[in-house]
């Protein structure tokens, strides 16, 4: 940025008032930059709070088949509202925790959801009934539900465009071990220890991570991007400036900015939202698929566990498979995530659809522990694969000044999706058999593609739009 009679000047000559000049020279110099230690650093503590968010979704996933069971055999409705409970509070605590973004910044919002999420485990380890268990998960449900939209909207604002879908890969995948993690741990101390059982303690762990993370992110700065967005141009010039010191680059001088114009307010969140017509389409457009989503990529590993139950295999094997099922979503992200910004984003999202379509009909079909498994991996794969890249693909395309109220009304429809799979998918599983179920799941798949085929190409290796 340089200087012209007291007023910034964008690089291309053109002046500019308020957060606009501000925005516009932020944005280049942070789109300039090499992936520095910073960006590594704000990488980890995201991804740290992806595992615990991922770890208290797959819980339930574990808690399906231990309350379906001897000797607790809870009946299933009792269980389709507990497992509903955390999707639940996930589609109300997204939009509230995406304005809380859009308003007071990205990295308050994040801590914010991890010390909630951090309350709701310890309560949810120390519950003494199935309402209590409930409520926690619930208000577990509420953190849970905010931090993804969040930390992709943070990621999609800091991150080189070269690098900004592999980064975001890169988060997804190692944040999914926390699915493999927990089952695993429930697993490894189904006996109970201490005379407590593997599910609390797994909670207990998760509150510790939560708090953890929440620590972390203090230490970070906030999104430039956002800060220049909201008319905070000293703040978004201290951010920026850190970044440059992180890669090594000389600052640029700082000038003194002119206050925001009266007559054109920087608008933000909700009111974004509407002043825009071109984004409440495409917010529009990820409602749709976020809400489509969530009957394949939740559905198939939330109920798989029961579906192997109904196959006739034993408590010990469903959640052996649960366990081997879900090591494939790191790997196959973390793979993808080395091509990613070179690939065309729709096409991939129809093709990981397809693939899903074909791997749910083969696990209807199979009969096999170990054929039952591979098709697992692979669903769970795809699917892991479609939510980060739908995630890129939506950061790419939502305005700064609402990527993250935009990206979380997006995020509420697919918990609302959620929330209702069990529900719904259940008493289908139970009344009408493991093909109903799959067809239900072929069905929201292939209007997924078709939604995807008629949105807008993403911005692979490009800026965000701003």
């Amino acid at each position: 940025m340089i200087e012209t009679s007291g007023r910034p000047v964008a690089p291309g000559g053109t002046p500019h008032d308020g957060a606009g000049a501000s925005l516009d020279a932020v944005a280049l110099r942070l789109d300039r930059l090499p992936l520095t230690r910073l960006h590594l650093a704000i990488l980890a503590v995201c991804t740290l709070g992806l595992f615990t968010d991922v770890a208290e979704v797959a819980l339930s996933n574990a808690l399906a088949a231990i309350f379906l069971a001897p000797p607790h055999n809870m009946p299933r409705g009792s269980l389709s509202l507990l497992l509903a409970s955390v999707f639940a509070g996930g589609a109300v605590g997204a939009p509230v925790f995406g304005l809380i973004g859009d308003r007071f910044g990205r990295r308050k919002a994040l801590q914010a959801t991890l010390g909630l999420m951090a309350i709701g485990s310890m309560a949810a380890a120390l519950s003494s009934g199935l309402t209590a268990l409930t409520v926690a998960r619930v208000v577990s449900g509420f953190a849970i539900g905010g931090f993804p939209p969040l930390a992709a909207t943070y990621l999609a604002d800091v991150m080189p465009p070269r690098r900004r879908g592999a980064m975001l890969l890169v988060c997804a995948g190692i944040g999914f071990l926390g699915g493999s993690a927990v089952i695993l741990l429930v697993q490894a101390l189904a006996p109970g220890l201490l005379g407590i059982a593997a599910w609390r303690w797994a909670l207990v762990l998760g509150a510790v991570l939560a708090f953890a993370g929440a620590i972390l992110f203090a230490r970070l700065p906030e999104s430039p991007r956002w800060l220049a967005s909201v008319g905070r141009a000293a703040a978004a010039e201290r951010a920026c400036r850190r970044f440059e010191v992180a890669a090594g680059m000389v600052p640029p001088a700082v000038f003194a900015e002119p206050a925001p114009d009266p007559r054109h307010p920087v608008r933000a969140g909700l009111r974004a939202l509407l002043a825009e017509p071109r984004q409440l389409r495409r917010t529009a457009l990820f409602v749709g698929l976020y809400g489509l989503a969530p009957w394949a990529t939740v559905g198939f590993p939330l109920l798989s566990a029961v579906v192997m139950l109904q196959k006739g295999f034993r408590v010990d094997q469903s959640l052996v498979f649960a366990g081997l099922s879900m090591l494939g979503p790191p790997l196959g992200t973390l793979l993808t995530a080395t091509v990613i910004d070179r690939l065309e984003r729709r096409a991939c999202l129809v093709a990981l659809a397809a693939a899903m379509v074909i791997l749910g009909t083969a696990f209807a079909i199979g009969e096999t522990f170990e054929t039952l498994v591979l098709i697992g991996l692979a669903f769970n794969t795809a699917a892991a694969i479609y939510g980060g890249l739908l995630a890129v693909y939506a950061t790419e395309l939502l305005s700064t000044a609402l990527r993250a109220s935009a990206l979380t009304c997006a995020w509420a429809g697919g918990r609302v999706a959620a929330a209702l799979t069990p529900i719904v998918l259940l008493p289908v599983l139970a009344g009408y058999g493991i093909h109903a179920m799959f067809a239900v799941l072929t069905a929201t798949l292939v209007a997924s593609g078709a939604l995807v085929l008629g949105g807008p190409r993403g911005r692979s290796g490009r800026p965000v739009v701003r």
